[in-house]
């Protein structure tokens, strides 16, 4: 028996940690990718030909803000709303290394000036976060369905990247 009694938490204080916990995750990737980006904009992106769908640079932070939130927001429905099992331990998997391949990106592209190699990383980051996807569906529509904008935006930003390797 324990000299210190710990009460266990409530499910809703449960909740609410794991709740931030996933919105912490993920944005650090964020926070890892915008350092990354952030210097390589005004000189080295500045300078690339670039397709005519490229939004303005303003645009890329507030879309990828909304969707690392739907994101967390995602995870935390993974974890904290679906029972265990299966299933759900696979949706969450396929997350975890989506998200892995989306830290990878920003350095790939961004810090190492290479649009190729970036490409690459995208490519494999659609079929993961597909996968993802279906496998969220799968457990938890509503963490699917949170998800689906981030896809599409990651084929969108693919598409770019694609052009950008073309054009230069």
């Amino acid at each position: 028996m324990s000299l210190i009694h710990t009460p266990s938490l409530s499910p809703c204080a449960r909740a609410r940690l794991r709740l931030l916990g996933c919105l912490l995750l993920v944005a650090a990737v964020a926070l890892v990718g915008g350092a990354v980006t952030a210097p390589a904009i005004p000189g080295w992106y500045q300078g690339l030909v670039k397709p005519a769908w490229t939004p303005p640079n303003p645009a890329f932070p507030v879309a990828w803000s909304v969707l690392y939130l739907l994101m967390g927001l995602a995870l935390f429905r993974l974890w904290d709303r679906v029972p265990p099992s299966q299933q759900r331990s696979t949706a969450i998997r396929l997350f975890l290394a989506q998200l892995a391949l989306n830290a990878l990106w920003s350095p790939v592209f961004f810090g190492l000036h290479a649009p190729r190699a970036g490409l690459a990383v995208i490519a494999v980051l659609i079929v993961v976060l597909a996968l993802a996807v279906r496998a969220a569906f799968r457990v938890d529509r509503t963490a699917g369905g949170l998800l689906v904008p981030y896809l599409a935006w990651v084929c969108y930003a693919s598409t770019l990247n694609a052009a950008i390797v073309v054009l230069n």
